[in-house]
């Protein structure tokens, strides 16, 4: 199973670039994208560290929302299930 989480771009430098994942800041690689397709503010889905797809909004806080979602319902580590 592959996890992919979206992101906001937020600075580009060469072949990478620096995404907000909600006040988390990570360095993803861009290569596998066409180039010109990731730009600032674009919203993108980062899988291993590599850009992998760009979602336009709605499309990210759709899947955010979901993880927000499946994350609330999950027992954390001190709790039994």
């Amino acid at each position: 199973m592959c996890l992919a989480i979206p992101g906001k771009v937020e600075s580009i430098n060469g072949r990478t670039a620096i995404i907000d994942f909600g006040g988390v800041k990570r360095e993803a690689i861009i290569d596998l994208m066409e180039k010109g397709t990731v730009n600032l503010g674009t919203w993108v889905l980062v899988h291993t560290g590599f850009v992998i797809q760009i979602l336009d909004e709605k499309e990210a806080i759709e899947t955010l929302d979901a993880w927000r979602e499946v994350l609330s319902n999950t027992p954390g580590p001190e709790e039994k299930v």
